[in-house]
């Protein structure tokens, strides 16, 4: 019964080491930035993008408003309302369409 978890446990890690091995080509392109982004980022970008940071706005209000009696005890509430409001709101509201940067 051992035998056979330990050689299950083997072809697994190798299986999942010949998985991982296929990745990394991915990460040895060229990355090329461009001026102006393509049609389909900026629909990526209004489609899911944009509503996930409004959600996410929305999330880091709640869990500031939640969170500011302890950062005010702590002396971060600026950073506290920088990090879990004002960046979610730059990030949503105020870069350019289909620029993920």
């Amino acid at each position: 019964m051992q035998t056979t978890i330990k050689k299950c446990a083997v072809i697994l890690i190798i299986i999942i080491m010949l998985l991982i091995s296929y990745g990394s080509p991915v990460f040895a392109r060229e990355y090329r930035e461009t001026d102006s982004p393509d049609s389909m980022a900026m629909l990526a970008d209004f489609v899911a993008v944009r509503p996930v940071g409004i959600i996410s706005l929305a999330t880091g209000y709640v869990v500031f408003v939640l969170s500011s009696p302890f950062s005010a005890l702590g002396g971060n509430i600026a950073t506290a309302w920088d990090k879990l409001v004002v960046e979610p709101a730059e990030y949503t509201f105020t870069r350019p369409l289909g620029s993920f940067n």
